[in-house]
Order: C-alpha cells, then structure tokens, then sequence
C-alpha cells in the first residue's frame, strides 16, 4: 500500500496549521500581558480574563458548527475567510483603544481558528494514509499544543520590548505568508450532501449552555462560590443541559451524529483529551499570573520560564504518534496520564516553595506527558468511527478541546478572584494557584485510573474469552 504523502498535501496541512497556531499563540501570550492591561483599562482580572475565556468560548461554538460546515464549503474557500477574519481581527488589537475593542478584535480571531483547526485535522484524516495518521496527527498536536505553552515566552518578550500591542505587530506578517501559501495549496471540494440541514437550535442551545456555565464560575469569581449570584447560574446551567438533552433525543437535525458518543473507547478518549486540554491552558494561565504577581518577575521572565517545557512538548507529539502506529494506544496513554500526574502533584507539594527554576522543570515534565498522550487520544479516537463520521468526530473532538481550555481558565481564574474578595492579590494567586493544582492531579488521575481499567476489563475479557480478542485488539484498548 502507498504511503506516501504528497507535498502539496503537507503544504496545505501545514498554511492551516499555521493559521490556528497564530489564533492559539496570541491566545496565551496575552496571559503575560495581564498585569500591563489590568492598569491601562482600568479593569480586573475577572474582566481581562475574558480575552482568554471568551476566545476560546467563540472558538468552541464556531467549532460546534464545522461537522456541517466542513461538509458544506470548500476548504479553500474556508481558508481563506478565516485568513481575512483572522486578519482583521489583528489589525483591531493593534489599534484597539479599549478593552471592548481589544476584545472585539480577539473575538474576531477566534473565528479563524473555531474554522481552521478542525479543517486542518479534516485534511489530514481525508488525504493521509490511515498508516501515517498518528504520526501527523502528532505533528498536528504539536502546533495545538505548542502554541500554548510558546505564547508566554512570545508575549513576555514582545512586551518587553514595546507593549503589548508588539504581540499583534509580529503576528502580521505571518498571516500574510501563510495566507498565500494556502491559497495555492490547499485544493478539493467539499462533499455537499443534499438532506444536510443545519440545526440552529442545537447550535443555539449548546451556545448557550457553554456561555452559562461560563458566566457561573465568573460570579463565583466576582461575588463568590456560596453567593446567590453563582446559585441562579448554576440553576440555568441545569435548565438549558435539561433542555439540549430532551432536544438532541427528539430532534431530526443534529448540529453532529451524537451516535459516535456510544462508543464507549471514543468517549474514553474524549474525556481524556478534554482533561488535558484543561490542564494544559488553565496551568498557562495561572503560571506566568503566579511568577509575576508572587514572585515578581517581569513579564519576559514569567514567558521564558514555560520555553524549556515547551521545546520538550514540540520534539515529544511526533515521536508519540510514531509509537501509537507501532504499538496502538494504551503505553502512550498510560505514560502521558502518569507523568502529567506527576508534575500536577510536584506543582502541588511545592506550591509553597516555588521558585523559577522549579516551575520550569515541573511544568517541562507535565508537558511531556501531556504531547505524549493528546495527539494519540484524537488518532484513537479516529480510527473509532467510518469516514462519513469523520467530520463528525473531527467536529466534536476539536470543539471541546476548545471549551475544555475556556473552562480550565474560568476555573482556575474564578478560584483565584474569589480570593481576591478577602487578600491581596498576590497572597489570592498564591492561594487560588495552591487549590488549582488539586483540580489539576484530580483529573490527571482520573485519566489514569480509567485507562488502567480500560486496559484491565480488555486483559480480563482476553483470558476468560480465549481468541475473542485479539492481540491487535488489546494495544488498541
């Protein structure tokens, strides 16, 4: 069989890639920048935060909308509006003069990337042999995941040198490179199917429950966790979940075929890739938020401290999807579940005593744990479904990746803000940050133990069922 993928091909994955890394980069370099818009607004750290949270929030909806879109649009075509609105958007934040125009700029971008994630992850599954996937898959994670863990140290670095608005000024040039680079190579047409129909009130209504829960830890923040405020939006959570339930089980239209969620290893992988996701942009938000307003470090110092981590994660997805081909799922996953347990634990054990230096090791442990198992969950999870579900998966998939970020830094921002109610703000940071990184070792082992259980209930199945399950069968648990 022809393995071979052809350049125009890499190309294309690669003008997409790009695309989302810039939305994603510019995303946590903001972090950094912080403290600086805190003053020049005028605003709090419940209010600045939505530049992460509601980026990432916009990007979960415009993504909860790609399994019909994908099926719909050229991918061209969809390049190259999310290259313009990305564009746009970050000529806004260069000249924005408030924080509701910096944010409107932000927004902006994060419709490119809710478009051009999951048309990246498309054309790979579509127009990469099935025996290469992991391994540009992981190549893939490396952009999502890099990204991320590279904005601290690019914002700390463009602040220092001008103003936050520097981080806007060397994203531009690059938009341009990469939009001309995907208008020559990314080709083919979209499958068009007649009976699609999109389904608004699912988009509506899964819009607004990911809004409203997000609202909920944001009055947890400001008024805090016991307050009637964070009581009434806890009760709409449940009303509209209550309401998208009964819809989805009655509806004809489906914003997705929520028939791939019966898959029980799907679902296993979804849960632990939301899981790292969290963990992964919460501890971007609350790391450099911690080294500066703990430890007093300028806003280059707490960028560069995450460099170390982040070059470990960029040389680990690619070797991780390399050995998901080889072996299956279950050794990469159980090794990325275990090492991101045990950074989450050493954060937490020396929370008291952290200096820089011990941050830069730890979170360079937690992230070769996490490139080590989020590329591969997203290939397992592939391969669980037919090629008419692709666009599926891919959709939902990436869509929780998303809210699983917006979530993680609403989370960990609200515990800190609700300490704020009662301490200064470095003593709320120190504190809030201690009580985060339980939340953060209480997913990572609950990825763990469903993993060894998973793996577990497979053995167990093979050796009282001699033959129904194959050797194959097992790597794949």
């Amino acid at each position: 069989m022809n393995s071979a993928v052809s350049l125009r091909t890499k190309l294309s994955i690669l003008s997409v890639g790009l695309l989302s890394f810039v939305g994603i980069l510019v995303e946590t370099s903001m972090t950094v920048a912080f403290p600086a818009l805190i003053t020049a607004f005028g605003v709090g750290l419940d209010t600045v935060q939505w530049l992460t949270t509601g980026y990432l929030l916009l990007v979960t909806i415009v993504m909860s909308t790609t399994a019909y879109v994908l099926k719909q649009v050229n991918p061209k075509t969809l390049f190259l509006f999310a290259a313009t609105v990305c564009l746009v958007g970050g000529l806004l934040c260069l000249v924005a003069s408030s924080f509701p125009i910096l944010l409107i700029g932000r927004l902006l971008q994060a419709v490119a990337t809710g478009l051009s994630t999951p048309l990246m992850f498309q054309i790979i599954f579509t127009r990469v042999p099935g025996e290469r996937v992991g391994v540009y898959t992981g190549a893939a994670a490396v952009i999502i995941s890099l990204a991320p863990a590279l904005g601290p140290t690019y914002g700390g670095i463009m602040t220092s040198l001008w103003s936050w608005r520097a981080i806007f000024v060397g994203i531009i040039p690059l938009l341009v490179l990469v939009a001309l680079s995907g208008s020559f190579t990314i080709d083919g047409t979209a499958p068009k199917p007649r009976d699609a129909g999109f389904d608004y009130i699912g988009a509506a209504l899964i819009a607004a429950l990911f809004t409203v829960v997000l609202f909920a830890f944001t009055a947890a923040g400001s008024n805090g966790w016991i307050s009637l405020q964070f009581g009434l939006w806890v009760l709409a959570c449940i009303a509209i979940a209550v309401v998208l339930f009964l819809y989805a089980r009655k509806s004809k239209r489906r914003l997705f075929d929520y028939s791939i969620l019966r898959l029980k290893k799907l679902r296993l992988r979804l849960f632990n890739y939301f899981s790292l996701q969290f963990i992964n942009i919460g501890l971007s938000f609350v790391l450099p938020l911690f080294a500066q307003r703990v430890l007093g470090t300028s806003a280059l110092v707490a960028g560069l401290m995450v460099l170390p981590g982040a070059l470990v994660g960029a040389f680990t997805s690619p070797i991780a999807g390399h050995l998901y081909d080889s072996m299956g799922a279950s050794k990469p996953l159980i090794f990325s579940a275990s090492l991101v347990s045990v950074g989450s634990l050493l954060f937490l054990a020396f929370s008291s005593h952290l200096s820089i230096a011990l941050i830069a090791f730890f979170y360079a442990v937690l992230r070769l744990g996490f490139n080590s198992g989020f590329g591969v969950a997203m290939s397992d999870a592939s391969v669980q479904v037919n090629l008419s579900q692709k666009s599926d998966q891919n959709s939902l998939f990436n869509m929780m990746q998303q809210y699983a970020g917006s979530l993680g830094t609403s989370v960990m921002s609200a515990v800190i803000s609700s300490f704020e109610l009662t301490r200064t703000s470095a003593a709320a940071t120190a504190l809030g940050a201690r009580i985060d990184f339980v939340v953060m070792l209480v997913l990572a082992l609950s990825i763990l133990a469903l993993l060894c259980r998973s793996v577990y209930k497979t053995r167990h199945s093979r050796e009282t069922n001699t033959g129904d399950v194959s050797a194959a069968e097992l790597a794949e648990s």
